[in-house]
């Protein structure tokens, strides 16, 4: 088992961790990652519940069905039970465990799925499609929980289902998602979120400002970062980017503000920041109005698009093909896959949610720690 003391110092190196376009090869190069994982021999793949309001548990279960891989999902016993029946789904683990002594007996035996408990969710109080500060909480606690289970060694990477930021702020987390908790729980500096959806991969400059303060953080100098970011994490995986082709910079006013007849940004920092890579030696170009770039990477011109904010990148991966695309987050010491889609509390609790995404982000995580899936 890998020490906290190494965990903790391992998050100062770049993430290397690879990105997975087709989960159809082995060919995964961990090679001068962090020695976090490299040290790492557990093949579970860790799932906190999300928010128990949400279609979280359903997604899960339904998920649970697809795939190979032994997982161990972190959540309240007595809500998955409620969600299972609610939604006609068996309730399908092997062991139920309430603490790692517990957990690691069950993986020695094989047991899979294992769902390791929490006491998280007051059933009197409950209720489905609700903003409700019990599972903010709960949701925090259970990526805490996920996280520690990473730790001490006893899962290999975290594929987290949605949560609600609102919930988050209701119970008093200052985190506003996942990224930011992760991030925080592992003193991770400066993760990089990406969406993958099949050929088209995204990486966001921003994630979740308000959309005058996004284009506000549009600055040369913090362009520059992302773009220098986005190339070191392309260039360590030519097997899952094509580095032959260069990364492409979405404009951020329409038509690139047309010479500066509508917006300056793009004259000022946008610009400025991709001349800036390029005499570092970095194959960019850009800016490419927003409303062809995703389509021409889609088709094979650029290696990535660097989205200038939350919901350019956003709509263009969802629209494409909104059940396949997953995120992934670099810069973190253990490898973590998501959905992209939010809690959908209008079905929740009624069976219609598709778990297509939850698969794909469990393969994802599958196929970086070497699984079966």
């Amino acid at each position: 088992m890998v020490s906290f003391l190494l965990y903790k110092q391992s998050v100062t190196r770049r993430s290397e961790h690879p990105h997975i376009t087709s989960f159809q090869t082995r060919t995964l190069d961990t090679t001068g990652g962090p020695c976090y994982h490299r040290a790492m021999k557990n093949s579970y793949l860790v799932v906190p519940f999300g928010d128990a309001a949400g279609i979280g548990v359903e997604i899960i279960l339904k998920a649970l069905q697809r795939v190979k891989e032994p997982v161990v999902v972190v959540g309240d016993r007595d809500l998955i039970e409620k969600t299972a029946q609610d939604v006609g789904l068996p309730f399908p683990f092997e062991s139920v465990v309430t603490s790692s002594g517990q957990l690691r007996a069950a993986q020695r035996e094989g047991r899979a799925p294992i769902l390791y408990h929490l006491d998280l969710i007051d059933l009197s109080t409950f209720a489905y499609g609700a903003i409700q500060a019990q599972c903010g909480r709960g949701a925090f606690e259970s990526v805490r929980t996920a996280v520690d289970l990473i730790e001490e060694g006893l899962a290999s990477a975290v594929v987290t289902p949605p949560l609600h930021k609102e919930a988050l702020k209701a119970a008093g987390i200052e985190e506003i998602g996942y990224t930011e908790i992760l991030a925080s729980l592992s003193d991770s500096p400066k993760p990089t979120t990406m969406f993958d959806t099949h050929k088209l991969k995204i990486f966001f400059h921003s994630r979740h400002l308000s959309l005058i303060d996004a284009c506000r953080a549009v600055t040369k100098e913090s362009l520059l970062q992302t773009i220098v970011t986005s190339d070191e994490i392309t260039g360590k995986h030519p097997s899952f980017f094509d580095t032959t082709l260069p990364l492409a910079v979405a404009g951020l006013n329409p038509h690139n503000g047309d010479g500066g007849l509508f917006g300056q940004e793009e004259l000022l920092e946008v610009i400025p920041a991709i001349r800036a890579a390029q005499k570092q030696g970095i194959r960019v170009v850009g800016p490419i109005g927003a409303d062809s770039v995703f389509h021409q990477a889609k088709t094979g011109s650029y290696r990535a698009v660097v989205s200038l904010y939350h919901d350019q990148g956003h709509i263009a991966a969802k629209t494409y093909d909104f059940d396949n695309t997953i995120s992934i987050t670099w810069g973190l010491p253990f490898f973590r896959s998501s959905v992209d889609h939010g809690t959908a509390f209008d079905i929740a609790g009624k069976g219609k949610a598709n778990e297509q995404g939850m698969v794909r982000a469990l393969e994802a995580a599958a196929f970086f720690v070497g699984g079966t899936t």
